[in-house]
């Protein structure tokens, strides 16, 4: 995945997802070449680990575009994850996982939503499914824009720790 900025003087769409995509290379250049034991290194009372996020950004990525925009079921492993015995299923089983497995896993769901998005002209266009905190349908823009606010959040606690893990620093 490959890190573009986005257009100055592009439409609006255009640059919402430009920026998505911006965010989603940037955590995949965080998490590139780390081995198992450093993707599952935590820092202080954390229980964050690089491993635990990537699996955490496949899901967002696959809940919010595939499941609540476009109203598809969700793909595996979230279709039959244990969510009801560990609400945060992802973040635990991420250490079950190989380092390759898990940027696979989380580059596989960016495509899911891309591909899923492609044919959308307009951000105004509704969700299929309705918003759990206001009960009401949200456009493709506010989607972009959480998603591009959870990944960029996201990106900033994997500077931290990968920072921790062997001192690269960096977008």
């Amino acid at each position: 995945m490959s890190r573009i900025d986005p257009g100055v003087q592009a439409a609006e769409l255009e640059s919402l997802a430009g920026f998505v995509d911006y965010h989603r290379a940037t955590f995949v250049q965080k998490v590139a070449g780390l081995d198992h034991e450093q993707m599952q290194r935590r820092v202080g009372a954390s229980d964050l680990s690089l491993a635990a996020l990537t699996k955490h950004l496949a899901f967002v990525e696959d809940v919010w575009v595939q499941e609540r925009f476009l109203g598809r079921a969700l793909p595996e492993p979230w279709a039959s994850a244990p969510f009801d015995d560990d609400p945060d299923w992802e973040l635990h089983s991420a250490a079950h996982h190989e380092p390759g497995e898990l940027i696979e896993m989380y580059v596989a769901a960016c495509e899911r939503s891309r591909e899923g998005l492609a044919h959308i002209a307009s951000a105004d266009e509704l969700s299929v499914q309705i918003d759990h905190l206001s009960g009401e349908r949200f456009t493709l823009r506010w989607m972009l824009l959480h998603l591009l606010e959870e990944t960029a959040r996201h990106n900033g606690h994997a500077d931290l720790l990968r920072e921790a893990i062997d001192g690269s620093v960096g977008e």
